[in-house]
C-alpha cells in the first residue's frame, strides 16, 4: 500500500524567525509516529537552518528546485549534490510557476528529473493543465505529454521511488479546487498512462494532488483511491492548518 506524502511548498515566503516558529509549531502539532510522510520545502537560503530546526523529527527536508549542472560557471544555480549535502531528500521540479515564469520546457524538466535520480534524490514532478487547456478538454493530453518527456528521456523505471504532483494550474492560488471526483479521474488517468509502460511502477508511484489543498477539502480528496497526499502551498505556512491536512491524509488511508 502506498504511503501518502504531504509536502509543504513555502514558495517565496519566510524569514529566519518565521522558519523557526513554523517548524516549532509543526513539531508541536504533528505526532512523532504519524503514518504519513511529511515534508517541507523552504526557500533555498533557509535549508540549512531548517535542517537543524528539524533535528530529531520525522519531517523530511525538501527543496523547491534544482539546477541541471553539478558545478561550473552557472551563477545563481544550486546543484543536486549541494542540496543533498545539506540534508535535502525531496526536490520539487516542473512547478507551474517555474514553467510559466521561467519558461521551463518539458524536456528541461526531464533533465532535472534525471539529475535528481542520479544523485539519489526524490523528484517531485509537477504536472497539470492551465485553465484554457482544461476548458479545451486537453487535461489528459497535457499530463501525458509532461509524463512522457521523462519516460522518453529516462525510461518508465525512472518513476520508481519518484513522486508526481498533479496541479491543475487554474486551481493554484485562486481558491478554486477540482472536486474530489475530478481530481481522482485525472490521478487515475496518470496512473493508467504509466501502467501502459509498466504496471508495477504505476502501482507504487506516489501521485499527490496540488491544487489549492486546505484543511477544509483535504479529507474528501484523500479518500480517493489514487490520491496519495498533497503538495500544499499557502496552507503549509500555518502549522495548525498543515497538521489538519497531514492528519486527513493519514486517516484516509487507514
Amino acid at each position: 500500500m502506498r504511503k501518502p506524502l504531504v509536502m509543504g511548498n513555502w514558495k517565496l515566503n519566510g524569514s529566519i524567525e518565521m522558519a523557526k516558529s513554523l517548524v516549532e509549531g509543526l513539531r508541536n502539532e504533528l505526532s512523532t509516529d504519524v503514518d504519513c510522510d511529511v515534508a517541507i520545502a523552504p526557500p533555498v537560503v533557509y535549508l540549512d537552518f531548517v535542517k537543524h530546526q528539524l533535528g530529531g523529527s520525522n519531517i523530511i527536508l525538501g527543496a523547491q528546485d534544482v539546477g541541471i549542472h553539478l558545478s561550473g560557471a552557472y551563477t545563481g544555480e544550486v546543484s543536486a549534490t549541494m542540496l543533498k549535502e545539506v540534508g535535502v531528500t525531496h526536490v520539487i521540479i516542473g512547478h507551474s510557476e517555474r514553467r510559466t515564469y521561467h519558461k521551463e520546457s518539458d524536456e528541461f524538466i526531464a533533465q532535472k528529473f534525471g539529475v535528481l535520480k542520479e544523485a539519489g534524490l526524490v523528484p517531485v514532478l509537477c504536472i497539470g493543465e492551465t485553465e484554457a487547456e482544461n476548458e479545451a478538454g486537453q487535461t489528459q493530453a497535457v499530463c501525458a505529454r509532461q509524463i512522457d518527456a521523462v519516460i522518453n528521456a529516462l525510461g518508465v523505471q525512472a518513476f520508481n521511488g519518484a513522486v508526481i504532483a498533479y496541479e491543475p494550474v487554474w486551481a493554484i492560488g485562486t481558491g478554486k479546487s477540482a472536486t474530489p471526483a475530478q481530481a481522482q479521474a485525472v490521478h487515475k488517468f496518470i496512473r493508467d498512462h504509466i501502467a501502459k509502460q509498466d504496471a508495477k511502477v504505476a502501482e507504487q508511484v506516489i501521485i499527490q494532488y496540488g491544487g489549492s489543498v486546505n484543511d477544509k477539502n483535504a479529507a474528501e480528496l484523500f479518500t480517493q483511491p489514487d490520491i496519495d497526499g498533497a503538495l500544499v502551498g499557502g496552507a503549509s505556512l500555518k502549522a495548525d492548518a498543515f497538521a489538519v491536512i497531514v492528519t486527513a491524509a493519514e486517516q484516509a488511508k487507514k
